[in-house]
């Protein structure tokens, strides 16, 4: 039987207007503290930008989050999710890396993706459709910095050579592979279906991560075409292991109606009111938070909505009032035949 596990997106926000908010970073310090305390992972999602049309805000750079998460921590894991490898040079990237695992006693989980955002490949000396083969050779090249000494790399993008990065860790950390099936955008590259590049990433990685922008019922399919492509290759499928990501924001309340109303405000905070796709970020906060709140049991709650969004319940001494921000499950099992589409 498949395990599962669950982690946590912590709430790592930037807000916009440029001061340092103490109360933000007490949040981050109880969401980490909270995961501890109940053995789940924490994770954090990386974005240098604020994309307008999607997020109303950046998110704190995630390395640096995680060494916080570090200190705080012994016992879960760290991990982003996921890093966006093309805004990065793999030699700095693995210093980084090996000085996390170091001082997480490697516990670190290397969640990857190629990103969307144009402009964030743009201020940092690349381009949008230079990506997917920017994030094969990083992830080749860190991971050759990181398990053998005087190494050396000739890439199209990246080039060194006999370079040591000190301290290694004992092993490579796990590659989590984000990328699947998304709901096309007018203003990015995406599209609805898994690309074969990709498919190659996941599963020479091992790990997937599932995208929450796309249907649950493309989730499916995409990792049934993993499976299938995995054989293809002469991997053993039950070998890939699958994480599902999504979105919650918690609301102490029974009431379809109060869970609602307490959920806009924050939700138009984390997502911005202005953007090409205003519009559509209103119905999708108007959906996911219907979603939010039926269903009685935990099974209905898992088949209730194709974004996976689920009303969790905690005491109000157990959450501040007027904690803002959306909190995210991540879910991975190995070897299931349809993928765990889950919340609890």
């Amino acid at each position: 039987m498949a395990k599962l596990k669950f982690g946590a997106w912590i709430p790592t926000y930037a807000w916009s207007g440029g001061k340092s908010d103490p109360k933000n970073v007490k949040r981050i310090r109880e969401s980490i503290e909270k995961c501890e305390d109940h053995g789940i992972d924490v994770w954090v999602i990386d974005h240098l930008l604020s994309a307008p049309g999607l997020y109303g805000n950046a998110w704190l750079e995630p390395l640096n989050s995680l060494a916080f998460a570090a200190a705080l921590t012994s016992k879960v894991k760290i991990a982003t999710g996921i890093l966006v490898l093309p805004v990065r040079h793999p030699v700095v990237l693995a210093k980084e890396i090996s000085t996390l695992c170091h001082l997480s006693e490697n516990r670190y989980m290397f969640g990857v993706g190629p990103g969307w955002y144009a402009r964030e490949y743009e201020v940092t000396g690349s381009r949008i459709e230079e990506r997917g083969k920017r994030t094969d050779e990083i992830i080749e090249a860190v991971t050759l910095l990181l398990t053998k000494p005087n190494a050396s790399f000739s890439g199209k993008y990246y080039q060194f050579t006999d370079v040591t990065i000190e301290p290694r860790p004992p092993k490579m950390p796990p590659i989590w592979v984000s990328g699947g099936s998304r709901v096309p955008d007018p203003t990015d590259h995406d599209v609805p279906v898994i690309a074969t590049t990709v498919m190659d990433r996941i599963v020479k990685a091992g790990h997937w991560l599932s995208r929450c922008s796309g249907k649950q019922e493309w989730v499916k399919r995409d990792w049934l075409q993993l499976q299938q492509h995995a054989k293809a290759l002469g991997r053993h499928p039950k070998k890939l292991t699958f994480g599902h990501c999504n979105f919650t924001h918690l609301v102490d309340t029974p009431s379809h109606d109060k869970a609602v109303a307490q959920s806009k405000a924050p939700f138009l905070r984390a997502m911005g009111r202005t953007g090409p796709t205003s519009t559509c970020r209103s119905a999708t906060w108007s959906e996911a938070s219907t979603a939010s709140t039926r269903g009685s049991t935990t099974s209905e709650r898992r088949a209730s909505s194709t974004s996976c969004w689920a009303r969790l319940r905690r005491s109000q001494a157990d959450r501040p009032h007027g904690e803002e921000g959306r909190e995210a499950l991540q879910v991975e099992a190995g070897g299931s035949a349809a993928g765990p589409i889950a919340c609890i």
